[in-house]
């Protein structure tokens, strides 16, 4: 009984010994398998991640010559004291895009000479049903006009218009919208609708209470062969500015019968909002034909901008800023482009033609012709200045386009200001600018 007692625990022993031996056998030969297939699956998740981030950008160097020093400029901002003559490196951008399941997230920096800033941070969502109706929030391109959201790598000029320089700085602002447009398989494609409430201070932190409405209509057809293609547009505007004294400026008739800023100092008008509202139409047309493709593009736009004695430029600040008299005008201006490709070659030359006039109550004449004083408040001035002057720019520009890539472009800016019968525009000012830009876009 003993002896059977041992048999039976020795071969117990070798049993669960062999089994074990299976077993760690089998996971052995299992293990390089079931590591291969988590290899797999870990890959195709890191593919399918991949699938929807995109990485894109775009550099832009150049070298510009003004035609005199130290000139104030809107070709790529203004030259220092005693300088004519500059390199940059006009734009450095960095652009990260995830899309998934109807949402899209958005980055995008600024690298450049001058440091790193932020130029796009945003969520855009779209409903699952129709895919037309959708929501977008964040810091990006205010939707107002067709140049404000045109790609700086694609634009066929160094820089926007003045007037949009002046309006819109920095083209972004934060802010939120609704859009809607039908999906390309869609008959009604062609009908782009957007409209939201935004800071009105550019990317800047806000600083008062008033949000700005931005709506724009755009339609966008081709005929059946897609030789010809245009697109028409409609914009609008409505804000106001924090007014942060009593002293607010309006064109009126002075005592000696000339134009001039009248002021109103009622103490009521301390934290109000001035107007700001503007209305905007724009067009496209381009044909395709034995000569190249021929481009034709402009926008028009008027409206009441609230400002400073010294610049007709939108509110942009990085900080609340101290109290200033607030000057209200009408303004208005416009841009055209003509476009040709010659050939369709890696050719093209660009005429543009683009005009602002900050106020359109005023003649050159009554510019900084008129003074007064008021209580002896030491800030009112009725003259008319440098903000109430109308330019006109007239572009020449070629664009070689080297590959896929790669563009060169020369450009010269002639610009001209209205003259006055005294101060420092007496005469046109010497501030025409050429630029040479290389442009590598990936």
């Amino acid at each position: 009984m003993k002896l059977m007692k041992k048999i039976l625990t020795i071969v117990s022993i070798v049993v669960i010994t062999l089994f074990s031996t299976v077993i760690k056998t089998k996971a052995q030969e299992v293990s390089p398998l079931d590591t291969l297939t988590q290899r797999v699956e870990q890959m195709n998740s890191d593919l399918e991640f991949m699938k929807k981030m995109k990485f894109s950008g775009y550099i832009q160097t150049q070298f510009q010559i003004a035609d005199s020093t130290g000139i104030p400029s809107f070709a790529g901002g203004n030259f220092p004291a005693g300088v004519d003559k500059r390199f940059s490196v006009r734009r450095g951008r960095i652009k990260l895009t995830y899309d998934n399941n109807n949402c899209q997230g958005v980055m995008q920096f600024d690298i450049t000479e001058k440091g790193l800033g932020i130029k796009d941070a945003y969520l855009s969502v779209k409903e699952p049903f129709l895919n037309a109706f959708g929501i977008k929030m964040g810091v990006f391109d205010r939707p107002f006009g067709y140049e404000v959201s045109y790609s700086s790598s694609n634009r066929e000029t160094p820089e926007r218009s003045r007037i949009f320089q002046t309006l819109f700085p920095g083209e972004r602002d934060l802010g939120g919208m609704l859009f809607f447009q039908m999906p390309k398989t869609s008959k009604f494609c062609f009908i782009r609708l957007e409209g939201g409430m935004f800071n009105g201070n550019a990317i800047n932190s806000d600083f008062d209470k008033q949000k700005d409405f931005i709506g724009h209509i755009f339609i966008n057809k081709s005929t059946k062969s897609e030789k010809i293609k245009f697109g028409l547009g409609a914009s609008y505007y409505k804000g106001g500015v924090y007014q942060w004294n009593k002293f607010t400026y309006k064109m009126g008739t002075l005592a000696d019968g000339g134009k001039g800023y009248v002021v109103d100092s009622t103490i009521e008008n301390k934290g109000k909002y001035a107007d700001r509202s503007y209305m905007g139409a724009d067009f496209q047309v381009s044909l395709d034909w034995i000569g190249g493709l021929t481009t034709l593009r402009g926008e028009y736009i008027t409206g009441t901008q609230p400002g400073s004695s010294s610049s007709s430029t939108s509110t942009n600040y990085s900080a609340v800023p101290t109290a200033y008299d607030t000057y209200n005008r009408k303004f208005d201006g416009a841009y055209f482009y003509f476009i040709q490709n010659i050939l369709h070659s890696k050719h093209d030359i660009v005429v543009k033609y683009d005009w602002y006039d900050p106020n359109t109550e005023v003649n050159a004449g009554d510019i900084m012709s008129k003074t007064g004083t008021d209580n002896g408040h030491t800030n009112l001035n009725t003259k008319l200045s440098a903000a109430d002057i109308k330019y006109t720019t007239i572009g020449l520009g070629y664009i070689f386009h080297w590959n896929s890539n790669v563009k060169v472009m020369a450009y010269y800016d002639m610009v001209k200001n209205e003259t006055t019968k005294v101060g420092f525009y007496t005469k046109d000012i010497k501030d025409n600018v050429f630029t040479l830009r290389f442009q590598y876009k990936f």
